[in-house]
This record gives C-alpha cells, structure tokens and sequence, in this order.
C-alpha cells in the first residue's frame, strides 16, 4: 500500500507543477552565494577536514546554516569553520555569531575579504505542490567524483536538485516544509529556492528511508528564518512578489501591446469617423454661408445700380430743364453734376460688390476654418515630439510589468533632457532608437541596463546576476572606455557605439526587468 501511495504521489507531482518551471539562470545566480562550510581540524601545521555542510549568503559577509553543521565547533574552540565559495576566489575562515539548536539555524561572520551576493527570501510561503530546488554539497556527489580530502577546500560549483513541496507542518517544536528535492549529507544548510531563486527554506534533514517508502525532506521554513535573522540584527532581503518567468512576462507585454495598438486603431477609426461627420457638417454650413454671403452681394451691387440708374434718370431730367439764361443756373448745374457724381461712385461700388462677391473656393477656406476651431488642440501632433523635450519626472514601478527576484524598487526622481542627460550628471547612449546606459559595478556581481523611452516615458531597468568569471569579463570591457559627460559633442552616439561590447557580453535574457511608468513631478 505504502509502494502505491508513493507512486501515486511522484505521478502526481509530475503532473502538477507543469506550469511552474524553474528558471535556470536564477538558481544559477542564486548559487553564487552558496558555499561549502567546512569544520576543519588541525594536527601541527596540517589541516584535516571534520565534517562539512552547505551555507548561503544573507549579507555580503555573513552566512546561514544549520546548528547542527557547525555544532562541533562550538563545542571544540580549537576547530575552526572554514568557507568556500562556489564562484572563484580563495576560501576563508568564519565565526559563528549565533545558533539556535531549537530550530537548526546558524549565523556565521566571514572574517576574510570574501564578497559574496546575498540571496533574497521569499516573502510569501512556496504553494503546495510548487516547485523547489535544492543546492548543495552531498557527500556522496563527493565521493562518486572521486573527490578528496583537498578538493573540500577547493571551489566548486553546488549541486542543483529538483523536486516539490509536499505541504509545511512542524517538526521538531519548529516549522518545516516537507519537500521531494533529494538533499544528502552535506546539503545541511543549503537553501531551499522558489522557481524564481528565492529562498523558502533552509535544508536540514530527510525522511528514514530504510522501508523503502518514498523519500521526503524537511526544510527549515521562512518562518523561522526571517524573525532569527532579525534578531541577530540582520535585515533580510524579502521579495513579495509573485514568481513570474520571463516568459510569461514577455507573453503578457506582447497582449498589452496588442491591445493597446487595438485601442488606438479603434480610437483612430472613431476619430476618423468624428472627423468626416464634422466635415460634413462644416462643409454644409461654409456652402450655405458662402451662398448667402454671394446673394447679399449681388442684391447690394443690384440695389446699388438701380439706386444710381434712379438718381442718373433724375440727373438728367433736371440738366433738360436748366435754362441756360436762368440766374440759378450754374447752381442747379452744380448739383447735377453731384447727382451723376454720385451715380459713378454707385456704380463703381456695385461693380466691387459684384466682383468680390465669394466664390466657389471660398467653401474650403471657411470649412478649414471651422475643422480648426473645434480640433483638439493635441491632434496633429507629431509622434515623438516629447522625445525633444526637458522632462522632469518621477517615476513608480509598475509590478504586473515587473519581474523582480532580488532589487528593491523604490520611486526614482528622474530628469531627462532631449540629449539623453538624466539627473544633469549621467549620459545616456543612443543605438538603434533607443536611450540606454549600462552599469558594471565592482562592488557587486551584478550588471545593470537602463534605459528610457522619452515619448512613452517609460524607464526600463534590466539586471543581470552573473557569476565571477562572466562579471569580471564584462568589468574588462568596460574598463576599455571612458563615458562622455553630459554636455559633449556627440556624446549620446559616442556613448551609443562603445557600450556594444559590454551588450555582447551579456545573456539573451536579464534576471530581473524593473519597468517604471513616469509622470511630470510638481
């Protein structure tokens, strides 16, 4: 009964968790913090190893494991623990800052040089069912390696193993989460990772196995972790967020934008149509004016002649009847030359009236007018012209576009100007049509791309968390140039071409992609 119970369970965890897979980049950039804790003895002047276990980075200096890796040497003052890391670089000693037998936890202070990165903790518990994965140090990968005694204190890459939650419950008087990710002797102390890299649990111990019943294994859960570190003054690196692949983000992004483009081509087909019924009406209304403006003109240029024929047929009369010996003579001459003065004049006006009465051509002009008076007063804009202006902007992360393992994200206040200098100190690169600017820190193993869309105003920023080699490769390339300040000629383009060998280096896809939505700052 037990052997059907247990292939129904492994069938069903293979079925189940299809639709979570684990990102390898992240538990391989998760595994740079691991390292190999070993309990070293010494005889004269020759070190031996007594036991070993597995640890990870919560600071840069200091490491968690289980009380029971180190319980030798808090018992023994001539032990000491010795560290080695998984990614490079020379082994040091650590000091045990604090243990809690109670719950299997162990800080430990690296007394050397080392830097290692710190993992995040996942800030929610794994469902059930959930991926996990398993990185360590077993023994008996040791030993099928064919590895030494010497080859302890060497580097070496941790073993990875896959499996799913089973549930938490707990054990011991503390909290565990029962898992099917194979753990031996020497992954103790080991983290426990999410799909995403995250830590859920501190590997401590298996199920007897010797029924031949499925193998379980237990973890020492966030919920034990997170109050021990606190209270040795640790602040742990939590990460609330949902564990999304990249995938799954850009598959997402891919339907936004396709709905946005959707939107915008349905709201351009309904301003189209707005547009053609306002024409329409404009065109009505400049013919009807241009009409009645024609008709006002030709009946003023009418009454106008009519009005100069009247006055001339006076005129005229009263000139037959001058009597050239008359003594009024010359004055009623006078006046009838006024009278046909004044008829020219009438005429003349009439003629103008008439002429410049509104033609035909007039209709487009006064419908041109009346489109402009009622358009909005950002149509016709051109795109991209916020991409020539000085901005000043504060930015907010937007999570659902967000993947985030490790970063804190808080607001950024961000000020742009049209030649790509952001905060008046930092020049920006322009390849391709895009702004970027890449960062390659020596104090962290981590490289960062940012980069700005003026005319959307969105500030994209990509990590990624590689390992020693790769990173030290990447400080190579980019100690090769020497990035313009804001303010020198060419500097965007310059900038643009000598960052492509630090992009070349890089791989397909970040770790972590933080995007912000910016709006103007008041």
């Amino acid at each position: 009964m037990g052997r059907i119970l247990a292939i129904f369970a492994a069938c069903w965890a293979l079925l189940l968790p299809m639709a979570v897979q684990a990102e390898p980049a992240d538990i391989d950039a998760a595994a740079r913090g691991v390292v190999r804790v070993v309990i070293i003895g010494n005889e004269g002047d020759e070190l031996y190893p007594v036991s070993h276990g597995t640890g990870f980075a919560v600071t840069s200096n200091s490491i968690v494991t289980n009380a029971h890796v180190v319980r030798d040497a808090m018992h023994d003052k001539d032990l000491r623990i010795g560290i080695v890391p998984s990614g490079g670089g020379e082994a040091v000693y650590g000091r045990i800052i604090a243990a809690s037998p109670r719950n299997d936890l162990a800080l430990i202070e690296l007394t050397g040089n080392l830097r290692l990165p710190p993992l995040s903790i996942a800030g929610k518990p794994v469902a059930d069912a959930g991926e996990v994965t398993s990185v360590g140090y077993p023994m008996n990968v040791d030993r099928a390696q064919g590895l030494d005694i010497a080859d302890l204190f060497r580097s070496q890459p941790p073993v990875k193993s896959r499996g799913f939650v089973s549930g938490e419950r707990p054990s011991r008087q503390f909290d565990t989460i029962l898992h099917t990710a194979p753990i031996a002797r020497g992954n103790s102390g080991g983290p426990l990772l999410d799909p995403c890299g995250r830590v859920v649990g501190v590997n401590s111990f298996g199920a007897d196995n010797e029924g031949g019943d499925a193998e379980f294994f237990f973890a020492v859960s966030n919920r034990e972790l997170v109050p021990f570190l606190r209270a040795n003054d640790v602040t742990p690196r939590l990460n609330e967020q949902p564990c999304r692949s990249l995938a799954d983000l850009d598959e997402a992004e891919r339907e936004r934008i396709e709905r946005e483009q959707a939107e915008a081509r349905q709201g351009l087909a309904e301003r189209a149509e707005e547009t053609r019924a306002r024409r329409e009406r404009s065109t009505l209304q400049a013919q009807l004016s241009v009409a009645e403006d024609r008709e006002d003109r030709m009946a003023l240029a009418f009454i106008l002649v009519m009005i100069a024929f009247g006055l001339g047929m006076w005129a005229w009369s009263q000139r037959e009847r001058i009597a050239p010996d008359a003594e009024d003579a010359d004055i009623k001459l006078r006046k009838t030359n006024i009278a046909f003065a004044a008829v020219g004049f009438l005429i003349l006006v009439a003629l103008i009236a008439f002429v410049t009465r509104p033609g035909l051509d007039e209709v487009d002009r006064r419908v041109a007018a009346l489109m402009a008076e009622g358009a909005d007063p950002g149509e016709g804009a051109p795109v991209g012209a916020a991409g020539s202006e000085d901005l000043a902007l504060t930015c907010r992360l937007v999570p659902e576009r967000s993947r985030i393992t490790s970063a804190e994200a808080p607001d950024i206040a961000f000020d742009w100007t049209a030649d790509g200098c952001v905060n008046e100190r930092t020049q920006y690169g322009y390849a391709s049509g895009n702004w970027s600017r890449v960062f390659v820190p020596n104090e962290e193993d981590a490289v960062s791309v940012n980069s700005f869309d003026p005319d959307r105003q969105i500030f994209r920023s990509e990590r990624y968390l590689l390992p020693r080699g790769a990173m030290n490769e990447a400080r190579s390339a980019r100690s090769k140039y020497t990035a313009p300040k804001c303010g020198d000629e060419g500097a965007a383009t310059s900038l643009g071409d000598l960052q492509g060998e630090v992009f070349s280096l890089l791989p397909q896809q970040p770790n972590e992609r933080l995007v912000y939505q910016c709006e103007a700052r008041d």
